[in-house]
């Protein structure tokens, strides 16, 4: 089969991989759709890059892809919970489980040997996956490939920050940064019942994209006085929620000046740094501040069976889906001028 390599030279070949077999615990699922992480571009695409707690590059050569969905067409000995047709989902790291992070779900956390696919284990970006069963969530019947590859990852990292700081229908939420992350923090935070969701953007663009989706009440562009536009929008002196998830220092100061008073803040954008006035910012206000890094399986499979309850589709947040075979252009355009999200899908989908 031919899988997606990233050289880390800003492209994406195709290179000839065996079809794996499931050994004891795995399964082989056909995959559906996968999809492309930010991170991908940052850590990989451009050039290997690697994280605390890791020797050298995090990418280890393998195929690409940590947003993965797909139906299972193979089990190997010891499987127990799934079986053959089953549609899943596959949680992007692979833990000890043993840990006390991994018995919480947490593989994310784990501090001994953990794994991700398409960064250390091959991944999602070709015909067929292995995978470790333990990672599998269920795809409800109502969701497609397509909203299982988004919730792999981008809506489970939005889901997890937005669950921290307690969006509720006497909140409103802020939305700073309208990636594909920040589109899914929108859609989310419309889902749990948040009273106005106001998102916020440098680019026209990418702003105007999201105007399209029927989730936000305003989106605004980045400047000196978007704090006193969310103050007057929301009629609070600020929003009671704000989610950062453009991972910049101007993004943060946004999200920390915007909140209101005894308000939550949640960083989930990676990258960069923070800096801030403490007193009259933080103190003052008495503000939470929450950083979460991607979600729990529980979580996942939680947020799943929301969004069918929500009635909402994760895919609406897709501007472009590409077949497996122009890999190249996909991850151009996700690393350039993308609108939202961009997916790989099977050449026989399109």
């Amino acid at each position: 089969m031919e899988g997606v390599f990233l050289p880390g030279d800003s492209t994406a070949v195709l290179r000839e991989f065996g079809v794996p077999e499931p050994g004891h615990g795995q399964v082989l699922i056909e995959v559906g759709a996968s999809g492309i992480c930010g991170s991908d571009i940052g850590y990989i695409y451009r050039g290997y890059k690697g994280y605390r707690g890791v020797d050298g590059p995090a990418y280890r050569g393998v195929i690409a892809g940590h947003e993965p969905s797909g139906r299972i067409v193979a089990a190997g000995p010891g499987v127990r919970r799934f079986g053959v047709g089953d549609r899943v989902i596959v949680y992007h790291i692979v833990g000890c489980g043993l840990c006390d992070n991994c018995r919480r779900g947490h593989y994310i956390s784990c501090g001994s040997g953990r794994e991700s696919y398409g960064w250390q284990r091959d991944g999602g970006h070709a015909p067929y996956l292995l995978a470790e069963e333990r990672t599998c969530v269920p795809l409800p019947d109502e969701l497609s490939y397509v909203d299982g590859a988004l919730i792999a990852c981008g809506f489970g990292t939005a889901y997890e920050g937005l669950r921290r700081a307690g969006v509720s229908g006497d909140t409103d939420l802020l939305v700073v940064g309208l990636g594909p992350v920040g589109l899914a923090a929108g859609m989310i935070g419309r889902g749990m019942g948040a009273r106005k969701v106001i998102g916020v953007e440098p680019s026209e663009a990418r702003r105007d994209w999201a105007g399209t989706l029927g989730v936000f009440d305003t989106t605004l562009p980045a400047g000196d006085g978007t704090a006193e536009a969310v103050a007057d929008l929301t009629g609070r002196g600020g929003a009671g929620v704000t989610i950062d998830c453009s991972g910049t220092r101007p993004g943060r100061s946004l999200a920390l000046e915007a909140a209101a008073e005894w308000g939550h803040v949640s960083l989930v954008g990676e990258g960069g740094d923070l800096c801030t006035e403490v007193s009259d910012t933080l103190l003052h206000k008495q503000l939470t501040i929450h950083a979460s890094w991607v979600t729990s399986l529980p979580a996942m499979s939680e947020l799943a069976r929301n969004l069918v309850g929500w009635r909402l589709r994760p895919e609406k947040a897709v501007s472009d889906v590409f077949p497996l075979s122009r890999a190249d252009e996909a991850y151009a355009l996700a690393a350039g001028t993308s609108k939202g999200k961009v997916v790989l899908v099977p050449d026989a989908a399109q």
